[in-house]
């Protein structure tokens, strides 16, 4: 990988990289601009049940009410379903999990101590939340392997990454990320050369490098061929349990698949929740999503 690669990379990955800064001033209301020290993915506290937690979380944007007293918890390794129509709050609700949006009232917690509130987006990621959006955005120019590689959780400042080598362990985790996204056999393949579908594969397993606790997964399956939807929903079982994952669709066969609770959304709040079978026979949901 050329050196001007290498600084593209990390400057593109700085957002998902590790909180570096400490000692910053307070922001005005109370809310931290960094860390005192580095917040590792395995020191969330799950001992009450929830890994996502939020409680009467609202914002405005220039009066349209987008989230209104949104309330949810997720568990530790559950893999959560929300579907809803468009602008039902679905994407904003993912943009306050991981701070590109401050609501204007509620409570976000990860774990039961961690309070998201209080912190900046890349801090967030380095907590352990990843969130791979609609569009694939991977290094088209690199192989498959180097972008897995650039993606690992290290220290991201140029320097660094110029003169870092994998280690033994680095390299078996690569190894198992290829096997888990399907994509061991296209290993040395340049990432613009893959399908839509394995575009999308292979940034699940950009985020899977960082090893995060928590992804956050919006319309993963959109564009994809039938067989790759399969695929996917191979994936995703595979993935939980090992990972919490709260999923936005609007396949139906794919949330069939894949869930065993489904969250729906609606004008900014939760409008019904249970198994899909429940949620599609509730009249509400029927009336302002499914259709007759």
């Amino acid at each position: 990988m050329t050196p001007d690669l290498m600084e593209e990379g990390a400057k593109r990955l700085e957002r998902q990289a590790s909180a570096q800064a400490t000692g910053r001033a307070t922001e005005s209301g109370g809310r931290q601009a960094g860390f005192s020290r580095l917040v590792t993915p395995g020191e969330v506290d799950t001992t009450h049940g929830r890994i996502l937690y939020l409680e009467d979380v609202s914002v405005s944007f220039d009066g349209f009410k987008a989230i209104n007293k949104l309330s949810l918890d997720i568990a530790p390794g559950e893999l959560r379903c929300i579907i809803g129509p468009n602008g039902a709050g679905k994407t904003t609700m993912m943009d306050i999990i991981t701070g590109k949006t401050r609501p204007d009232s509620g409570q976000v917690f990860f774990g039961s101590t961690i309070d998201l509130l209080r912190y900046r987006e890349a801090e967030i990621a380095a907590m352990g939340i990843g969130r791979k959006f609609q569009k694939p955005t991977v290094f088209e120019q690199l192989t498959v392997f180097e972008n897995l590689e650039l993606a690992l959780a290290t220290d991201k400042r140029v320097r660094r990454s110029m003169v870092f080598t994998l280690t033994g362990e680095d390299k078996d985790r690569l190894g198992e990320v290829l096997q888990t996204i399907h994509l061991a056999d296209s290993a040395a393949r340049l990432a613009g050369n893959l399908s839509h579908g394995q575009k999308q594969w292979l940034e699940i397993g950009m985020l899977l490098m960082q090893d995060p606790r928590l992804l956050l997964l919006d319309e993963p399956v959109a564009g994809m061929t039938d067989e790759e939807t399969e695929r996917t929903a191979q994936l995703f079982l595979t993935l939980k349990g090992k990972h919490s994952l709260m999923v936005v669709e609007h396949d139906m066969n794919f949330i069939r698949t894949i869930s065993e609770k489904v969250t729906v959304l609606c004008d900014g709040a939760v409008l019904a929740e249970g198994t899909l079978d429940q949620v599609q026979a509730d009249e509400r949901v029927i009336e302002v999503y499914l259709g007759r």
